[in-house]
Formats: structure tokens, sequence, C-alpha cells
């Protein structure tokens, strides 16, 4: 009995969503992607794919397409921390009263989401030393873990800063996906003396910075007039009280200190004006933008308008579990979507997170897997 060799014949499809990118250029309106078994055979404009393949059916994906998204900014010890809306400084009060559930367990739990949702890459604000030492023996995803200092008192500045860049040193050893940079929880909560000390540590050394700065009008009010809701946080848990403000909203304070720059990527930049979006982008400065979280914390919006204007393009963040309802960068862009270019939308959650982590920006060609495409 003979053998008859049979040849399995692909159909295109042409997969699109009301926009389409492939990780560079311009993302597209009306673009597509063709599909044949799970591979990617085109891109371009449907107009194009469509004369090149007039028999392949349109399938509709959604709202956008793109390579894997970026979590360019969260905090995985607080994952299973309770969902918190209210206001920002009774969030900081939230976190502090569950100090204790800061924990590998918690990281664990916050990396298995962000691997189910398939990102490219994160970015982990790291409160304890050990949950550093965690991420970067156990995560098989690429990305930068930030330790935080929360440090005021200037005369121990320098013995802070001796510590905190041995163990980065030491750190920067190891053989990981997730390199290790420094965070600065917030113009107020680091000393001036620490901060530039960190900074120059991170200058000289490529350590990467991420610090909260220009939050929540509270944070304003603090370091411009020393007043405000903030102030009661040191007195109800014990800490020394905030003194001396500088007189400064905390972007113009950072400059005047030298912290802006390249190495630096500023995580909400929502109470700015123009002056200090300028300051911002002619320094290099980055920036991530958590947009459901300030709504949830009433911190207001980040003024889009003014950093695209001055050619700023924001990435995404998620922050926490405690401040935001899941780790789905791509729900950070669908919230702005009716209010935001949504082009400027998926570069912020694709290539924009890729370059805040220093990490290289997937592209979607000819040959590219269907399984690092993602429909939103």
């Amino acid at each position: 009995m003979g053998t008859r060799e049979e040849t399995l014949i692909l159909a295109p499809e042409i997969w699109t969503a009301e926009v389409v990118y492939v990780g560079f250029g311009t993302p597209m309106l009306n673009g597509g992607l063709v599909v044949v078994g799970q591979h990617i055979a085109a891109t371009g404009p449907l107009t194009e794919l469509r004369k090149t393949y007039p028999e392949a059916p349109l399938v509709h994906k959604g709202k956008a397409l793109t390579p894997p998204v970026v979590n360019a900014h969260t905090h995985l010890d607080l994952t299973t921390a309770p969902y918190f809306r209210g206001s920002y400084t009774d969030f900081i009060k939230h976190v502090i009263d569950h100090g204790s559930k800061r924990s590998a367990e918690a990281a664990l739990q916050g990396l298995n989401e962000l691997q189910t949702l398939r990102v490219g890459g994160f970015g982990d604000i790291v409160y304890k030393p050990e949950i550093v030492e965690w991420l970067l023996e156990h995560s098989p995803l690429p990305g930068v873990a930030y330790l935080e200092v929360i440090h005021r008192n200037p005369a121990q500045a320098d013995e802070v800063a001796r510590r905190v860049a041995h163990r980065l040193t030491e750190w920067r050893n190891r053989n990981s996906a997730v390199r290790v940079g420094l965070s600065p929880h917030t113009p107020y909560n680091v000393s001036p003396a620490l901060l530039k000390k960190l900074v120059e540590i991170a200058r000289l050394e490529g350590f990467p910075l991420q610090m909260h700065v220009a939050e929540s009008p509270d944070e304003t009010l603090l370091m411009t007039q020393g007043t405000g809701p903030l102030r009661e946080i040191p007195l109800q848990y014990g800490f020394a009280p905030y003194e001396n403000p500088p007189g400064l909203t905390p972007v113009r304070y950072l400059a005047e200190l030298g912290v802006l720059g390249p190495h630096l990527t500023v995580v909400h930049g929502v109470q700015v004006d123009e002056e200090e979006v300028q300051m911002l982008a002619q320094s290099g400065t980055k920036v991530v933008a958590c947009p459901r979280s300030n709504e949830g914390l009433a911190c207001g919006q980040m003024p889009w308008v003014l950093y695209l204007k001055h050619r700023l393009e924001p990435a995404l963040g998620t922050d926490s579990r405690s401040s935001s309802p899941d780790l789905d960068v791509r729900n950070e862009a669908l919230f702005l979507w009716e209010r935001v270019d949504p082009r400027v939308l998926v570069r912020a959650a694709t290539r924009n997170g890729y370059r805040v982590l220093g990490l290289e920006a997937p592209r979607i060609t000819r040959g590219t897997p269907v399984s690092q495409v993602q429909s939103w």
C-alpha cells in the first residue's frame, strides 16, 4: 500500500486593531499584521496588506496589537497588602501599617502575575535588601530592582551611602536577569546630603535611579510651606519631625540639588507646571506615569499635554497592588484611552518602558512568533 505525502497549506490572516505598533516607527491607526500559522509574515498599512493578500480574512483584535508591554514601576513586595483608595497621606499610613506584609512571598505573587501577563520587563521598588536578593536569584523576567532608601538624618549620610554602595556593587556581580538600581523614596524622605551622595554613586557606577516625585498636592505643601497632612505621619509613628522645608516644589528642589539627568526616572510627575516639565525634558530625566494609582489616591492626573509639548514621552507603570487593582500596564493605557492619543499610550506601555529600564525593545517583523504579539 502506497504512502501519500500531504502538504499543509497555511492560509494567511490579517490581524488589525485600533492601533498597531511593531515596536519602532509611528504606531499605525489603520495597520495590520499578516499571520501565517504561528508567525508574522508581513506588517504595514491595511490598504497595502489587503492588496497583497486579497483573500486573507480580516481579524479584529481589539484596542491594540503590540510587542510585550513593560510595567516600568511597581512594588511587588506590596502585592498581598490590602487594596486602598483614599488620600495620598492616608495611603502612606496604610503602607506603614502593613509593613509586615512586605515579603519575598508577596514579591513572588506579584512576579507570578507579571509572568501570567507576559510582560517584557518590570521596574520594582524594593523595600528590603533580602527581597532584592530573592529577585536576583529567582526572577525569570528581566528588569530593574531599585533598592528603596528612606533616611532623613544628614549626620548619617556618609555611613548610609557607603552601605548602599557596597550592597549595589555586590549585587551587580550576580548573574541575574535583573539589574540593580537605587530609589531614594521621595524628595522629602531623604536628606539633601544623602540624596546628593546617592546621585553621585548612581552617576559614577552606572546604577539607574527611580524616585517618587511630585505625586500629590500633600507633597508640594510639605516641601514649599512645611504644612499639610504629611506632617502628621512622624508624630503618629514616632519618627523625627519634618523640619526646614526647602521652600521649593519637588522638581525645582531636585534641580537645585543637581539630581535631574538621564540617570533619573521620575515616577508620577503629576503636580508640575510647564517650567518644571521643561526642566525634566532638557535634563534628559525620564518619567513614568501611574494614572490609576493617581486617581485612586486623589493625586490628580499627569499633564500629558505639557509633557508631549516638550517631547518627553512617559512610560507606564501600575504602582503597587495596594493602590492599583492589578499589575496589567495595558489597563493603565486603556484608562487614558479617550484622553490621550492612543498611539502615544502604546509607545508608553512598550518602547518607553524598555528605555526606562535600559532593556532592548523587541520588534514585530517578518518571522516574529505570534506568541510575541500582545492584543489588548
